[in-house]
């Protein structure tokens, strides 16, 4: 349950905290709507990080599904009680249990599944 953990710690007032669950080599793809963020290491994703702007930020996790090493989760983002778009995200997990890459998907025009 990697990735749950992953993103209440994105969610936390300590987000950097998000680094001790990746290895060295930590690759990722981030796509917002804006643009994609990519790196090949806990250090680029610690950039990510520092860059991202402070807000009341969650991801609410509607699907989940593990199978094997990979994990995956669908969701929508709450900014302030509102909601600003919907994720799907994988994370692929080392044999020693970190994030060994990680991939999300978020849009803010269209939902895959209804929000509750």
């Amino acid at each position: 349950m990697v990735l749950r953990d992953y993103m209440a710690r994105m969610d936390s007032q300590e987000p950097d905290k998000v680094l001790e669950l990746l290895e060295p080599g930590f690759r990722f793809l981030i796509a917002l709507p804006g643009g994609q963020r990519t790196g090949e290491s806990r250090e680029d994703f610690a950039a990510y990080i520092a860059g991202r702007e402070a807000v009341d930020r969650t991801h609410e996790i509607s699907r989940y599904a593990a199978d094997g090493d990979v994990e995956t989760a669908y969701g929508f983002v709450v900014e302030k009680g509102v909601t600003t778009g919907a994720f799907l995200s994988a994370v692929r997990l080392s044999p020693d249990g970190l994030m060994a890459r990680y991939q999300s998907f978020f849009t803010t025009d269209f939902d895959l599944v209804d929000r509750p």
